[in-house]
C-alpha cells in the first residue's frame, strides 16, 4: 500500500479578528497592508510555493485543507498554482477531498465558481449563529442572510459539500435561539455540521471582557442543554455524529479531519502551522514577516519540533481515538484502565453493546463526558 500525505494550507489574513480566536491571524491593520489582499495573495502564494518545494517526496496527497484566517481573501488563481504545484510533484488520490474555509462575506457565485473550477470540492463557512445579537457578542460581522446565499451559491457552483460551522454557549444566547441557529443551519443545502462550545482562550478580547465581567459565560448544564439538542436535531434530519463536535450526511464526513484524529500524516504550509510525520512533530514561526524572510533567505520556516515518545503517542491516541464512534479496543488498554471505566459503564456513558464487542466507544451522555474519560483513563 502506497504511503499518503495530506497537506494543510494556512491563510493567515482576516479583514478583522474576531473576539473569541486566538488562531494564528493578521489583520490589515496589524500587517500595515492597507486592506490590498490582492497584493498580499501574490506575494504570499509564492512562499508558499518555496515552502512546498522544501517537502521530500511522500507518496499521493489524499486530502488538502486551506484554513485560517480566511483562505477565500486570496485570488482563486493563485490558490490553482499551490495546488497545481501539489499535483505535480506529489500527485492526487482519485477522490481527493479539497476543502476550503470560507467566510460568507468574502464569497460570490463567481468566485466559489472558480475555486470549483480550479479543483477545490469541498467548502467550509463559518456560520456561527443565526442570532443578530449572539455574532455580535462573538465580533462577527456577516449577515445571517450573506449563510443562506453562500450556502446556495455553493451549490450552484457545483460544491456536492458544503458545511457550517456553528458556535454554542455564547453569553446571553438562550436554548431557544440555539435552536433557532439550529434550525436554520439544517434549512440550508449542506452535508456537514460542525458544532464548538465557545471556549474563553486566554489573550483574546473575548477573554478581557470575561475577566471583567461585561460578559457571563453560562453555565455547564446549560451548554450540555444545548449539546444534546443539536445532536438531536442533527441525527432527525440525517446527519449523523463521527465526531464529538461533527456531524455529516453518510459518505460527507470531512476525510481530511478524520486523517487527524486517527494519527495520520500530514504536512503544514505557513507560518505557524503544525505537521506530523511518523511520530516527529514540528511547527513554523508564527509571523508572516518571519516566514518571508526565512523562506527568502533559503531557509526552512521550521521553529521547533519534537519527536513523541511511545508514551505520549499512546496519549494522544487515547485523546483522539475516544471522540470517534469506532472508540478504542479495550484490549488495548490494562487491566487497571479497563476496572477503572467499569464506573462509567454502569452510569451509560459507555456503550454496553460495544463494550460485550471489545470496544470502548462513548454514548450519547458519555460524549458530554469526554474530557473527564480520557482524563481517567490516563490517571
Amino acid at each position: 500500500m502506497n504511503k499518503t500525505l495530506s497537506f494543510y494550507v494556512h491563510i493567515p489574513y482576516c479583514t478583522r479578528r474576531c473576539g473569541y480566536c486566538d488562531f494564528n491571524t493578521y489583520t490589515p491593520a496589524e500587517l500595515r497592508i492597507g486592506g490590498d489582499f490582492a497584493s498580499v495573495s501574490h506575494s504570499y502564494i509564492d512562499l508558499l510555493l518555496k515552502e512546498s518545494d522544501l517537502v521530500p517526496d511522500a507518496g499521493q496527497i489524499p486530502t488538502i485543507f486551506f484554513g485560517g484566517g480566511t483562505p477565500t481573501l486570496m485570488e482563486p488563481s493563485d490558490l490553482a498554482k499551490i495546488l497545481n504545484r501539489l499535483r505535480d510533484r506529489f500527485g492526487f488520490t482519485d477522490d481527493c477531498e479539497i476543502t476550503i474555509e470560507a467566510n460568507p462575506d468574502t464569497v460570490s457565485l463567481e468566485k466559489l465558481t472558480q475555486l470549483r473550477s480550479i479543483g477545490i470540492n469541498r467548502v467550509s463557512f463559518g456560520m456561527q449563529s443565526a442570532v443578530p445579537h449572539v455574532l455580535a457578542t462573538l465580533d462577527r460581522t456577516h449577515n445571517p442572510e450573506n449563510v443562506v446565499r453562500a450556502t446556495h451559491w455553493a451549490r450552484e457552483a457545483g460544491f456536492s459539500e458544503v458545511s457550517v460551522d456553528l458556535i454554542y454557549g455564547a453569553p446571553g444566547e438562550s436554548l431557544t435561539e440555539w435552536e433557532e441557529t439550529i434550525d436554520q443551519a439544517l434549512s440550508l443545502p449542506i452535508s456537514h455540521i460542525s458544532a464548538y462550545a465557545l471556549i474563553v482562550e486566554e489573550g483574546t478580547k473575548f477573554a478581557a471582557q470575561v475577566k471583567r465581567g461585561e460578559v457571563v459565560m453560562p453555565d455547564e448544564d446549560e451548554t450540555a442543554d444545548k449539546y444534546l439538542l443539536a445532536d438531536k436535531k442533527f441525527s432527525a434530519a440525517g446527519l449523523n455524529w463521527y465526531e464529538v463536535s461533527n456531524w455529516s450526511l453518510p459518505g460527507s464526513q470531512c476525510r481530511h479531519n478524520i486523517a487527524y484524529w486517527e494519527g495520520k500524516n500530514w504536512r503544514g504550509l505557513g507560518p505557524g502551522a503544525h505537521s506530523h510525520i511518523d511520530g516527529k512533530r514540528w511547527w513554523n514561526v508564527k509571523h508572516p514577516s518571519a516566514y518571508g524572510e526565512r523562506l527568502s533567505a533559503g531557509l526552512d520556516p521550521a521553529q521547533g519540533s519534537e519527536i513523541l515518545t511511545l508514551e505520549e503517542r499512546e496519549v494522544e491516541r487515547i485523546l483522539l481515538a475516544i471522540r470517534l464512534p469506532d472508540g478504542i479496543a479495550l484490549a488495548s488498554l490494562s487491566a487497571a484502565q479497563r476496572e477503572q471505566m467499569e464506573t462509567f459503564l454502569a452510569q451509560g456513558h459507555l456503550s454496553e453493546e460495544n463494550w460485550n464487542r471489545g470496544i470502548l466507544s462513548l454514548t450519547l451522555s458519555g460524549r458530554l463526558l469526554a474530557d473527564r474519560i480520557v482524563r481517567e483513563i490516563l490517571a
